[in-house]
């Protein structure tokens, strides 16, 4: 009953009564809407014929310098003895760094030094065996030089007795000749006269004699000499011999030495920027040890690898803007670069395996790609924010927009249908 206290048709009509004024306003008039529907295709025609785009990428890179920073490396397994340097100061090619310890320890000691004890040692004896042959040959030649000059006084002596009894022998020759006459006429006896022909013929056997002395002496002077001239020889050989050996010796003392205590030197004139281990510090083979920057005339490029895709739209000089990681450009904006080189061949993966920044790129495995390295010059080395000084250095990565292909707007429309075209047409023949 009580749905029925209020009659139905006063019920609609509450239900559908106004309680305000409808007011309908006037429309636009056709020629107003036909106007701004012409204006807007003029604009949309002209803008799709007039304005370009430019295609652009983001590729990733890396700061380096010409010259490279220098990265030392251990070249062996060891512990680090001594560290001559501190980061922030400038050395000179060959000032020594760190020595490093790759020597064996065993219960007995340290096997280097043993080492280098006992060819110490070996030297020692070397030398001393050469002092030994050096007076040896010094008391050998005195006396053989001493036999030379004794013989020499023999043969200066045999030489004048030679010379004594041929004058004699020649008197002798003489008076028998006269007397032969002295017999003819019968003033001596013919036992006199024999006589004097034994005393001739003694007088010639002395001076064969004397004659053959000499011989003898000059064959043995020459035999000493030549003795004396191999004898020095001899010991100028063994003294050599010693000497190799201990040349031999010296080899292994460096050989061991390398084998204990390795110095390790800078390769280049620069500045330590950082040191990766300390005193007392175990290192593996290849451990950085430090890093050198190169002082003097240094510039500062970004590395790009370019996907070969990119390779018609860009040359040598275009621009490119350049966003660096560690300064973010929604406060330090955007910076210049100019393209410097393009490599004309893909770069191998031994060397983009020396950087960082080669794996990805706008999504893309760039490993899929052919990649070409590319040197950009930076124009702003350095700049000021809050009154502090930021310069660029080695490794630091940044962002980079390389432009690519201009074209209208209305070609990057059709686009597709460029490539609908390319996949429906036929083959192509010369």
């Amino acid at each position: 009953m009580a749905n029925n206290i209020y009659r139905r048709e006063a019920i609609e009509y509450k239900k559908y009564h106004w309680k305000g004024k409808a007011l309908l306003l006037a429309g636009m008039p056709a020629w107003l809407i036909a106007l701004l529907s012409f204006t807007f295709l003029l604009v949309l025609i002209l803008a799709l014929t007039f304005c370009s785009y430019t295609q652009r990428i983001d590729v990733r890179g890396e700061i380096i310098t010409l010259p490279h920073s220098i990265n030392v490396f251990a070249p062996q397994q060891g512990f680090i003895v001594q560290q001559y340097v501190q980061p922030g100061e400038k050395v000179k090619k060959g000032a020594t760094l760190y020595e490093l310890d790759i020597s064996r320890h065993t219960s007995t000691g340290n096997v280097s030094d043993a080492m280098a004890k006992v060819i110490t040692e070996k030297i020692t004896n070397a030398e001393e065996i050469i002092e030994k042959i050096a007076h040896n040959k010094d008391e050998t030649l005195d006396a053989l030089n001493e036999q030379l000059r004794q013989f020499n006084d023999s043969m200066r002596e045999t030489t004048r007795m030679l010379a004594n009894t041929q004058t004699g022998l020649k008197k002798m020759r003489d008076n028998l000749a006269s007397y032969d006459t002295y017999l003819r006429q019968g003033l001596i006896t013919k036992d006199q006269y024999n006589y004097q022909h034994s005393l001739y013929f003694q007088q010639q056997s002395a001076y064969q004699s004397l004659t053959s002395q000499k011989m003898q002496l000059e064959s043995q002077l020459t035999q000493l000499k030549s003795d004396i001239v191999t004898k020095a020889a001899d010991f100028d050989n063994q003294i050599s011999s010693q000497k190799n050996q201990i040349n031999d010796f010296k080899n292994q003392l460096v050989e061991s030495n390398a084998s204990g205590n390795v110095i390790i030197k800078a390769t280049t004139d620069g500045k330590i920027e950082s040191m990766s281990v300390t005193a007392g510090q175990m290192v593996d083979k290849g451990s950085s040890l430090v890093q050198i920057k190169p002082t003097g005339n240094v510039e500062y490029y970004l590395v790009l690898w370019l996907p070969n895709n990119s390779l018609p739209y860009i040359k040598k000089g275009d621009t490119v803007n350049i966003r660096y990681d560690a300064f973010p450009s929604d406060k330090f904006g955007q910076f210049p670069g100019t393209i410097k080189s393009i490599s004309s061949v893909p770069a191998s993966r031994q060397e983009m395996a020396e950087y960082t920044n080669v794996n990805v790129n706008n999504g893309m495995n760039q490993q899929e790609l052919a990649l070409y390295k590319t040197l950009v010059e930076i124009k702003d080395k350095s700049f000021t924010y809050n009154g502090k000084t930021l310069s660029l250095s080695n490794g630091l990565k940044a962002q980079a927009i390389v432009f690519l292909e201009e074209r209208p707007l209305y070609m990057w429309i059709f686009t597709p249908f460029y490539k609908i075209a390319q996949s429906v047409s036929g083959p192509i023949n010369e």
